[in-house]
């Protein structure tokens, strides 16, 4: 399908919960503000932990608020950031998916690395080290991969396309890219789609230890005396619809979605690529149909550790070639975390803000620069420019690559 014939995509709702507490706007200013929301671990076993931060929901956010007491024991934490996220996306948009059988033809989407992972981790601590025989009824209706999407399809009578996309860290991405394609070529006339997760369970941590990739200070992105990076958890869930129909109902579009590039590295499961990582971004652009002197800003995938840092420095020099001394490029991780699946849920918020507003997010604790990551990260505070068309990133292990384009809106 030409440009020329397939629908035009944008975003006319957004919602986050995650370590800023609610609020897709309060993600945005705290992130545009160079708030970081990485904090001291919160778990009721972390004195078997070397870990020591992580970035959370603050305890006093109530994540069942809005939710009937009948659905509350079928959701894993999981779903209820996805609610949570939902609830405040569907209602920026302002569809009535009643009217015209909308909801017949809205699609759910919802990207996740590793979804349920606070059931599966309590009903196992409860089998292998309480000898229980039974586990909660409703396990697998929880931790089940698709809970998330399923919840927010019954909660708002979703009948269309509804799955969940699991790629570890690319989810989100991924999930959006399918829920836009869906609208492109008429099979969907709306989405809701985005990416959660809930993974600071004990078996989680333990896991992520094992690996030494965790940072034992903060997230420092493109720094020298980069760490690792630091687990966090989150939701962000976003509306999507035809620019026809957004601009016939008056709706306010917060960005077009431009266009979606995905790969697979095809070479190593930890150690990522920069040719995979490029393929990605040159293909969104071709999808987006924008030339990379478009871009202003990066939404790196940024995750602080001494692999990929390096590698997506190269892999956004392979793409951009000499405009990468001119492109602004930012890790919002070293902020709100890396919440493995839902990241790029989070750092699509973003690049929303970043093209709306005319701001780009800085890379915070930037205090030592790589002399191998040598592009212009914004260190330290947000930086007012114009911003036309922004690439986010989102790179995971197992070599798969999932970048958005979007555009400001029409």
């Amino acid at each position: 399908m030409s440009m020329a014939d397939r629908r035009r995509v944008v975003i006319t709702g957004m919602g986050a919960a995650g370590p800023h507490g609610l609020g897709a706007e309060v993600l945005w200013r705290r992130l545009r503000e160079g708030s970081g929301m990485i904090a001291p671990l919160r778990h009721p076993f972390q004195d078997k932990l070397r870990t020591r931060i992580a970035a959370q929901v603050p305890d006093d956010v109530d994540l069942t608020a809005g939710i009937d007491e009948r659905t509350l024991p079928l959701l894993d934490r999981v779903s209820m950031l996805t609610l949570a996220a939902a609830r405040e996306a569907i209602g920026q948009s302002g569809l009535d998916f009643a009217a015209d059988g909308l909801g017949l033809r809205t699609a759910v989407v919802i990207g996740s690395g590793v979804g349920g992972d606070n059931t599966h981790d309590e009903q196992s601590r409860r089998l292998y080290a309480e000898h229980a025989t039974r586990t909660h009824p409703f396990t697998i209706v929880r931790l089940m991969m698709n809970a998330p999407a399923s919840q927010v399809s019954i909660a708002w009578g979703l009948r269309g396309p509804t799955f969940a996309v699991a790629s570890a860290c690319a989810s989100t991405n991924h999930a959006v890219i399918q829920a836009a394609q869906m609208i492109r070529n008429g099979m969907a006339d709306a989405a809701v789609t985005g990416g959660a997760e809930a993974c600071i369970s004990y078996s989680a941590l333990r896991a992520w230890e094992a690996m030494r990739v965790l940072a034992d200070d903060t997230c420092r992105p493109f720094s020298a005396n980069r760490r690792g990076l630091v687990l966090g958890e989150g939701a962000g869930v976003f509306v999507l619809e035809s620019l026809e129909r957004a601009q016939a109902r008056g709706a306010t579009i917060l960005a077009e979605l431009a266009g979606g590039g995905m790969s697979a590295d095809a070479s190593d499961i930890v150690m990522p690529s920069a040719e995979g990582a490029s393929s990605a971004m040159r293909q969104a652009l071709d999808d987006a149909g924008l030339a990379p002197e478009d871009i202003d800003y990066v939404n790196a995938h940024g995750t602080g550790t001494p692999a990929n840092d390096v590698t997506e420095t190269r892999a956004i020099r392979l793409t951009f070639g000499a405009h990468a001394d001119r492109l602004a490029v930012s890790s919002t991780k070293s902020m709100h975390g890396h919440a493995l699946g839902a990241s790029g849920a989070l750092e699509l918020v973003a690049a929303i803000g970043a093209l709306r507003d005319g701001v780009v997010p800085p890379t915070m604790n930037l205090d030592q620069p790589d002399p191998q990551c040598d592009l212009d990260y914004v260190p330290d505070t947000a930086r007012e420019m114009p911003v036309r068309a922004v690439l986010s990133n989102s790179f995971a292990f197992g070599g798969l690559n999932a970048v958005l384009a979007l555009r400001r809106a029409p």
